[in-house]
């Protein structure tokens, strides 16, 4: 049986207190173009490959696709994915939950060690079509700094084959070597157009929790930044 969730430090509260009006900015970001329809179907074909009726279709949540999966999904499973870790190191984001003067650091699946989350089951009739409302959530932008590939997940049930977005070190938005202390700045100061990366922490750590799947790192993370908001309304408690 799941373990029953932990009282988190980090709350509704210490979210509300970091909501904020903020217009999302047309366009992509600099450097960086729009995919396009082509684009989509291209990638999609190459990572349907050969038509097999019935197959199985597996994608493999580990962030903010946990709480909010894009699409259709008929089955869930806690699954164990070895030589990646989640991390905060997609970086800087500055439109959606970010700005210029407060970025914002996403999740994204980084080298080494492992990472406990969810794999998610699409519909076997409409795989398709599914696979493309993931993809555009995902990869708004090109070239990708956390392109998609197919990883092998432990599930109770055995290894299962699953789509993940892991981060390309290569990538500019590639985001390295800051401390959790440094981690906590960003992530409680940061709000963009979709809200802060408060919300995307707390809402994060706490489905995780109520799969009974415990984050060390993000459980410090949720403490530490609760902390810092506290600190900047101090009257707010």
């Amino acid at each position: 049986m799941p373990r029953a969730p932990r009282q988190m430090r980090l709350t509704e509260r210490h979210v509300a207190l970091m909501k904020r009006d903020i217009p999302e900015i047309p366009g992509p970001m600099p450097g960086y173009e729009q995919m396009t329809e082509d684009d989509y179907r291209r990638i999609t074909a190459e990572l349907l490959g050969p038509p097999t009726e019935g197959a199985a279709f597996w994608i493999f949540a580990y962030g903010s696709l946990i709480w909010k999966p894009a699409c259709d999904v008929v089955e869930l499973r806690t699954g164990i994915l070895r030589g990646w870790h989640r991390a905060f190191c997609l970086g800087w984001n500055t439109r959606f939950r970010g700005s210029d003067e407060a970025p914002g650091l996403m999740l994204a699946l980084d080298h080494g060690g492992s990472c406990k989350g969810v794999l998610y089951r699409l519909p076997t009739d409409a795989v398709e079509a599914n696979l493309r409302k993931l993809l555009e959530r995902e990869m708004s932008l090109k070239p990708s700094a956390f392109p998609p590939r197919f990883v092998s997940v432990e599930s109770e049930q055995g290894p299962i084959r699953a789509l993940t977005f892991c981060i390309n070190r290569r990538s500019p938005r590639y985001i390295r070597g800051l401390t959790e202390e440094q981690v906590a700045d960003v992530l409680a100061r940061a709000t963009g157009s979709r809200g802060s990366m408060a919300e995307y922490l707390y809402a994060t750590v706490d489905h995780l929790e109520r799969l009974g799947i415990r984050d060390h790192h993000l459980w410090r993370l949720q403490a530490l930044v609760a902390d810092r908001i506290d600190a900047a309304y101090p009257t707010e408690h």
